[in-house]
């Protein structure tokens, strides 16, 4: 389930940036452009590279590091918070990328959007069931602070939130060891790595 879950989470990268979009046609946008690359006839790795260039422009990637960390961000210096987001940036393109490379032509229809305040909108979508999968709903938490630049926050697969997941893994290692953020530090650099 946490492959699947790793793997829609790459849906939300889109190339729109530089004019104002709505939330449900950035969302549409993203997965539209995200299915054009996993459709191609091309190299695992090509797909994963492209995947990674959507996800740059259309995910706040720095967000979502500083949500994932917690109240441990407090307690860091500026050095290691550039380490932090710099290991985590590598560690949040490769876990989603991988994944989704292997998927051809996802299918999801964008069905609605909920605007909470000025900085937040939930766009509804649904992933098409197929013979081998059921009909999955998905929320995307999007960013709307710039109406120019809108960005993902957060995706909630049938109610589970993939940026709150991934603060209780980030809080569960930090937990096991006495909190020392090195340990994450090299848990991050061994995943990007291997």
């Amino acid at each position: 389930m946490k492959k699947f879950l790793i793997i829609v989470l790459f849906f939300n990268l889109s190339n729109t940036h530089a004019y104002s979009i709505e939330p449900q046609k950035f969302v549409q946008s993203t997965v539209n452009k995200a299915s054009q690359v996993l459709s191609k006839n091309i190299s695992k790795e090509e797909k994963m590279n492209g995947l990674k260039i959507i996800a740059k422009e259309t995910v706040d990637i720095t967000g979502i590091g500083f949500y994932s960390l917690g109240s441990a961000r407090k307690n860091l210096d500026d050095t290691q918070k550039r380490v932090y987001f710099d290991l985590f940036e590598k560690y949040f393109l490769k876990s989603f990328s991988s994944r989704l490379s292997e998927y051809t032509n996802p299918k999801i229809e964008v069905k609605g959007e909920k605007v909470l305040n000025r900085n937040y909108t939930i766009v509804n979508s649904v992933l098409v069931s197929t013979s081998e999968r059921p009909e999955v709903k998905i929320d995307w938490r999007i960013y709307t602070k710039n109406p120019d630049n809108p960005l993902i926050r957060d995706l909630i697969i049938e109610g589970l939130s993939l940026a709150r997941t991934q603060k209780e893994e980030f809080a569960s290692i930090l937990n096991s060891n006495d909190s020392d953020i090195k340990t994450l530090f090299k848990t991050l650099e061994n995943f990007a790595k291997n």
